[in-house]
């Protein structure tokens, strides 16, 4: 006989009567049935998940009692207590001045217990910084916890020393958004950085080095979506413009050329094919590009693809 319930039902897999693998855990009436002769193996067994339901993911995390996930994005992966600055009890009541007094000694304790030593008030300054580029960008969750993971490791190996944080910073999220396939330029990272591009280049250059991050070239494919919502195009040109870069990168046309500049011609020439008509102006405007490259770009399709806009 196993000694705990947990251990009983990992190894029940077969009815002793039949011999059949399907088993069925009826939780409603705490039993374990053969789904083929119908014998009660077991009864009673014990469910171990939660005594609530939820409808939706917004019930469930209202509901769950176990606090929330840890997270890279904070430096000390959001696993310690936060006092709160409020001067009330739990039923919101003002506390007495001698509390008060004890609670703010708490207080300034626990901030220099959250930070101790350089290490993670490093962390702390970019993880802050990180998620104030990020919001700007506004990059998903997925892509802030690969920037994390990619300076905590550039930490770890003492990559920082003699760099600026901001720097690494920036070149994280670059090499995050890239690796996640969430496409964002050197300018405009640095638009909203406090570092150049040369130098957020210069930084990603070396974390991709001494980190062995391997990224494949930006596919312009990547930006169409983006650039599609932000000029207000419709799902026909976003698709006949990743048609058009299809056929593009068969015949190696977008080889040694700008990912935005290509990805910007085949919108602008999807957009007259579909007659949603924009002009290079605006699709400059967008793609962060001059409107000489949409011109030389679109040239080179209509020539090489064959295309005929008239």
């Amino acid at each position: 006989m196993l000694d705990n319930e947990s251990d009983y039902l990992e190894n029940v897999n077969m009815c002793p009567e039949c011999g059949s693998s399907k088993l069925v855990k009826d939780y409603q009436r705490a039993e374990i049935i053969c789904f083929n002769c119908g014998l009660v193996i077991r009864s009673k067994i014990i469910d171990s998940g939660p005594e609530w339901r939820a409808f939706d993911s917004e019930q469930a995390e209202k509901r769950v009692r176990a606090g929330s996930p840890s997270t890279l994005t904070i430096h000390d992966k959001g696993l310690t207590t936060m006092i709160d600055w409020r001067n009330k009890d739990s039923f919101g009541n003002d506390i007495n001045p001698k509390k008060r007094a004890q609670i703010s000694r708490l207080r300034k304790w626990q901030r220099r217990i959250r930070i101790s030593d350089a290490t993670e008030r490093n962390l702390a300054l970019a993880l802050s910084e990180m998620d104030r580029i990020s919001s700007h960008l506004g990059l998903s969750r997925n892509v802030r916890e690969a920037a994390a993971m990619l300076y905590r490791q550039a930490v770890n190996q003492r990559l920082i020393r003699g760099r600026s944080i901001e720097g690494v910073t920036a070149a994280a999220i670059y090499a995050a958004c890239r690796k996640c396939k969430v496409p964002r330029t050197l300018d405009e990272i640095a638009s909203v950085s406090q570092v150049s591009k040369k130098d957020i280049g210069r930084g990603y250059r070396f974390i991709a080095r001494e980190l062995d991050i391997k990224v494949p070239p930006t596919n312009p494919i990547d930006y169409i979506p983006r650039f599609s919502s932000e000029l207000k195009l419709n799902g026909n040109v976003q698709t006949r413009a990743i048609e058009i870069l299809k056929r593009a990168i068969n015949i190696g046309l977008t080889s040694g050329r700008g990912p935005t500049g290509v990805a910007a011609a085949a919108l602008y020439i999807a957009s007259v094919l579909e007659n949603e008509r924009r002009t290079q102006r605006d699709i400059a405007e967008v793609t962060h590009v001059t409107e000489v490259t949409v011109r030389n770009r679109y040239k080179e399709l209509i020539e090489l693809l064959k295309l005929d806009i008239t």
